[in-house]
């Protein structure tokens, strides 16, 4: 059973080409596992593809599913074992719980994805891409500003498979520029 966030994962590799055959993918807030069926579905057995997420996630062949929060210490050497190496590609499919208050919502988005954009620069190979759902709203230029400060190239996709009502909407960051002296995780 694929879900609609599959469909949107596949629109954009359609035109972005992210996903390689023998990649090594990691995905953030896999839950409930979509786009990690689509990583596997595309990069082949020979890929590495390591799903992460507080929930659990069923089985998915192909797929290493580490249940776990990403920022954790212990993660980051299960991740890099499963991994084998360095990212292609960092998914993030991560939301916060959210309040219904838009302020504050906006404000842990932002944070949010402020962490998976530092976790993505040190996990990704140059070259490597990152790719996040977001919401379009007051802080949407916050989030793009940092991507841009951390990235070589950020683009915005809102794939046809969205609902049109949606505020959901994908940026694209290619090209980790790597971590400075002091830069630390938030």
């Amino acid at each position: 059973m694929l879900f609609r966030s599959a469909f949107k994962l596949r629109e954009i590799d359609d035109r972005d080409r992210l996903l390689r055959r023998g990649g090594r993918v990691v995905d953030l807030g896999a839950a409930p596992g979509g786009w990690s069926q689509v990583a596997a579905e595309r990069c082949g057995a020979e890929a590495r593809i390591v799903a992460i997420d507080l929930l659990p996630v069923a089985p998915i062949s192909g797929v290493v599913i580490l249940q776990a929060d990403f920022l954790a210490d212990e993660s980051a050497s299960r991740l890099q074992a499963a991994l084998g190496g360095k990212a292609d590609l960092v998914l993030s499919d991560l939301a916060p719980n959210i309040s219904g208050i838009a302020l504050v919502d906006q404000a842990r988005m932002l944070e949010l994805l402020e962490q998976a954009a530092f976790f993505a620069r040190s996990v990704l190979a140059p070259g490597g891409a990152f790719l996040a759902k977001v919401f379009h709203g007051s802080s949407f230029d916050d989030i793009r500003r940092t991507l841009r400060e951390g990235f070589g190239s950020v683009a915005v996709r809102k794939p046809q498979a969205s609902r049109g009502e949606s505020t959901e909407t994908y940026l694209l960051a290619r090209d980790p520029k790597p971590l400075g002296p002091g830069e630390e995780r938030s």
